[in-house]
């Protein structure tokens, strides 16, 4: 609810928004979540996408990591026994940055994602190419991931829905999905497909939005 998250990072909120019970998000933190370490957390792949990085302190002293390299496997992060998470910083580089969570699950309330998708990207107006663009995935691998080679396709690549389409097919190839009860790992993998193709979009509406507001 805080005027200042949803104005500069909508999606952090909407991600937020998707945790749990409102009693859980009424008395939860961000920084609890992630401890956690479960792969299908809401809030990481949001985070990852907009460059965060943790603020660890402990007996030794406090470090910085950047939060894709925080979860080392299911539910373990690089947390020593005697250290806390203290601190989430989002680059000031990355306000205002056009962003767009997604995920789906078997039901609108208090569901673990089948596949949460989220992506940033700044636009080269000029050339009207994709910058810096991020894509993170929760609930696809051992641990929320970063989508590194569909960021490196997508990089100076003119932004076209083909362009898009493709890196959701990379991102579908990248991740490593499981089957289980709720879903098969093909199903998933066309989750995976679809929802960074349409994560991509909505993030660059959102760029256009902006756009057409300062011009």
């Amino acid at each position: 609810r805080s005027p200042l998250i949803c104005g500069m990072f909508p999606a952090l909120a909407d991600a937020a928004h998707t945790i749990g019970a409102v009693q859980t998000r009424n008395l939860g933190t961000l920084g609890g979540n992630l401890v956690t370490g479960v792969p299908s957390m809401d809030s990481g792949p949001t985070l990852i996408a907009l460059d965060a990085q943790v603020t660890v302190a402990g007996a030794a002293g406090r470090r910085q990591i950047p939060l894709a390299e925080f979860f080392v496997g299911p539910r373990k992060t690089i947390l020593k026994p005697n250290e806390l998470l203290v601190e989430i910083v989002i680059p000031k580089r990355n306000l205002g940055k056009p962003a767009h969570f997604l995920k789906s699950g078997l039901r609108k309330g208090q569901a673990l994602a089948l596949v949460n998708a989220a992506a940033s990207l700044w636009v080269d107006w000029d050339k009207h190419v994709f910058v810096a663009p991020r894509i993170a995935l929760g609930a696809v691998a051992p641990t929320v991931i970063r989508i590194l080679r569909a960021e490196a396709y997508l990089e100076g690549r003119p932004i076209t829905p083909e362009a898009m389409t493709e890196a959701g097919r990379i991102a579908a190839g990248e991740a490593k999905p499981i089957s289980d009860f709720r879903a098969s790992a093909g199903y998933r993998r066309d989750l995976i497909a679809v929802l960074t193709r349409r994560a991509l979009e909505n993030a660059y509406a959102q760029a256009q939005a902006t756009r057409n507001q300062e011009t």
